[in-house]
């Protein structure tokens, strides 16, 4: 049952997010006179907080004090107008203001923190937030250059910001004051806070406090990359003194907010009644999985951090790789709109007719350019094709993408040149426990809810007796995958002849592809032709239904053979697709110099569900996680409405080539 919430501030009426997390946080919004039961909602310290406590006084009503949580979003409210993913919905106080006790420092000063579930799922999520380079506000490019190591930090914040208590200029000068005088051979930069550099609001320090020592930092460096190289970090109140604890640094800290006083910070002047000292862990899981309120927009309902973390490294990479903008060249015409949608948020696309002249448009413009598969490119340009997990029905249909990877200077499936995917693939045994776990999760739910690439098919048919049991899968002869991959083997006919051969005494069980079934592309073996061949012909039927009937699979080099290496299937590869050559396939075709690492499974399925491909709500061009978009293709979401005459157009037009 809902507790009513009297509000006499208008974003509580207006933000419709706000609203939201508040009311499946069990709260019932409402203006008026609190009455027995009601409680008085105020946003933290703010210009009009004093009307909801002269109304909480006077009505004797508790007060909910309500502020963003400590993951935020890319940019701050002020600039970018994003909403924020998280709440903390305060009864005792407010986390900033060390002169009463908020829920949070009640948290941390009596809860147990000692459940081992959650100090690993702190431990984990602490690793995630540094792997993509995640804050309150994520707008970071981990890629910026940085200073040479061995210098100090000091954190400025906004002029006039509740959580610094009245705290003013001189309070910072004195903290620049002290690093000066605690690191005299050490340079010292000030790190900007994203409002300031933004033109939204003012710092504490002038111009003329900066030397050739001294140094204003606006760049949006990623802050982990700056810990890492800093020998100290000095801070008010900020929450990136908070971030650099978990940097492994024990900053210098001159307010009271919520994490000093732990045993974590060296403390000018922390509140005395915290005595007790916590792990990093500990501050993490109070402050960061106990203590908020998280919300998922996607599924409209509060979550957990960890979906949290996986939606904010979603946005983030986005902004990272698209706000130089690019101009895409040759693209066909269905695919333009959601090009526009998934990689035009940051900077709208430019289209060009061709790719020499989409480098034209770059150049004058400063974007990058973009063109579909290996079409023809200039120099630099990226590639962008479909991802693993594509879709509720076939691209051949022009059913948008809701996964799409981009790579230079040729893709995953072109073995010859070690892309982008084959450098994460063999990065990956270092991955963080908290990303190999969540990979174990995606293909947990993978499996569980039978996904595959397309999503499409029927039930398969019942199979009488127990021989051994080999699928063979066909694919669409004149792809690029195969162009490029197949190896010696470059048919479907081929390829069954192959299988065949090997295992003369096996049924054999042939899935043509779906495009082929569709009759929209080239690949189809004649009933004639698979007499002797294959033993069923499993039309129409869905790819986790035909993996489900194996006991191994054969292909060249579909995608298909990766959704069964995720079901734990043995795998034949006559071709070098991108997950072979890695040691969990048997490969008849030799495997690329580049490709010497050997992942594990759960490795190689980071890599290629996770870190390669981005995501996108085809509705609106939304970056989504991984885990949302397999919830978005769980929930069978309604993909725009194809059109079937251009979809046929199409196929001519690539027959007649």
């Amino acid at each position: 049952m809902s507790q009513r919430l009297c509000v006499y501030n208008g974003g509580f009426l207006t933000e419709g997010r706000l609203r939201r997390i508040l009311e499946l946080s069990g709260y019932d919004i409402s203006v008026g006179v609190p009455g027995d039961g009601d409680l008085v909602g105020i946003w933290g310290r703010s210009p009009t907080a004093w009307r909801g406590e002269a109304v909480a006084g006077w009505a004797d009503a508790p007060i909910l004090s309500v502020e963003d949580a400590f993951l935020r979003s890319l940019h701050p409210g002020r600039i970018g107008k994003e909403d924020p993913v998280g709440l903390c919905l305060d009864r005792r106080g407010v986390h900033f203001d060390g002169s009463a006790v908020s829920d949070l420092e009640h948290l941390l000063a009596t809860h147990l923190l000692d459940d081992h579930v959650l100090l690993d799922r702190a431990k984990d999520a602490i690793d995630q937030i540094k792997h993509w380079h995640l804050g309150k506000y994520s707008a970071n490019d981990p890629a910026l250059p940085l200073p040479d190591p061995g210098y100090v930090v000091v954190i400025d914040q906004t002029e006039g910001d509740a959580a610094l208590m009245g705290a003013g200029r001189a309070h910072f000068q004195e903290m620049l004051a002290y690093a000066a005088d605690e690191f005299p051979a050490c340079d010292i930069y000030v790190k900007t806070h994203p409002e300031t550099a933004g033109g939204a609001r003012g710092g504490h320090f002038k111009e003329e406090l900066f030397t050739d020592r001294v140094k204003r930092l606006d760049e949006a460096v990623s802050p982990w990359l700056l810990f890492e190289g800093a020998l100290a970090v000095y801070t008010h109140s900020s929450t990136l003194g908070f971030e650099a604890i978990f940097a492994g640094l024990k900053p210098r800290v001159f307010g009271q907010p919520f994490y000093a006083g732990w045993g974590l910070t060296q403390d000018q002047d922390a509140p005395a009644r915290r005595e007790r000292t916590l792990t990093r862990a500990q501050l993490f899981a109070a402050a960061m999985i106990l203590y908020p309120a998280w919300y998922d927009p996607v599924t409209d309902r509060l979550c957990e951090v960890e979906d949290v973390i996986g939606a904010l490294a979603a946005k983030a990479r986005a902004w990272r790789e698209d706000r130089s903008g690019y101009v895409a060249g040759g693209m066909r015409a269905w695919k333009t709109p959601h090009m526009r949608a998934a990689f035009g948020r940051e900077v709208p696309l430019m289209v060009a007719g061709s790719g020499a002249a989409a480098a034209k448009k770059a150049d004058k413009t400063g974007r990058q350019v973009m063109v579909w598969g290996m079409d023809d490119a200039p120099e630099g340009a990226v590639r962008v094709e479909d991802g693993f997990l594509r879709s509720n029905g076939l691209g051949a249909e022009l059913t948008p993408p809701l996964s799409l990877v981009m790579d230079a200077p040729s893709l995953y499936y072109d073995p010859a040149k070690e892309s982008r995917l084959d450098r994460l693939i063999a990065a990956s045994d270092a991955l963080p426990r908290g990303e190999l776990r969540r990979a174990e999760r995606l293909v947990a739910t993978i499996r569980r809810e039978g996904m595959s690439k397309y999503n499409v098919g029927a039930s398969p048919p019942e199979l009488e007796g127990d021989a051994r049991t080999i699928l063979v899968v066909g694919q669409v002869e004149d792809d690029a995958s195969v162009r490029l991959g197949a190896g010696e083997i470059r048919t479907n006919l081929g390829l069954l002849q192959h299988a065949r051969a090997e295992n003369p005494e096996a049924r054999i069980l042939w899935k043509p592809h779906p495009d082929v079934e569709a009759g929209r592309r080239a690949g189809a073996v004649a009933t004639a032709d698979l007499e002797g061949l294959a033993d069923v012909e499993l039309a129409h039927i869905s790819a986790d239904a035909a993996i489900s009937m194996a006991d191994e699979v054969w292909t060249m080099t579909s995608t298909l053979g990766f959704e069964a290496l995720l079901r734990g299937k043995p795998v034949v590869c006559t071709g070098m697709p991108f997950y072979a050559g890695w040691g969990l396939t048997r490969d008849l075709a030799p495997a690329p110099a580049h490709r010497v690492a050997r992942p594990g499974l759960t490795g190689l399925a980071h890599a290629c569900l996770i870190g390669y491909p981005r995501y996108f709500d085809p509705r609106n061009g939304r970056p989504l996680s991984a885990e949302a978009a397999v919830g978005l293709l769980k929930s069978g979401i309604e993909m725009p409405a194809r059109n079937s005459v251009l979809a046929w157009l199409q196929t001519i037009f690539r027959r007649a080539r």
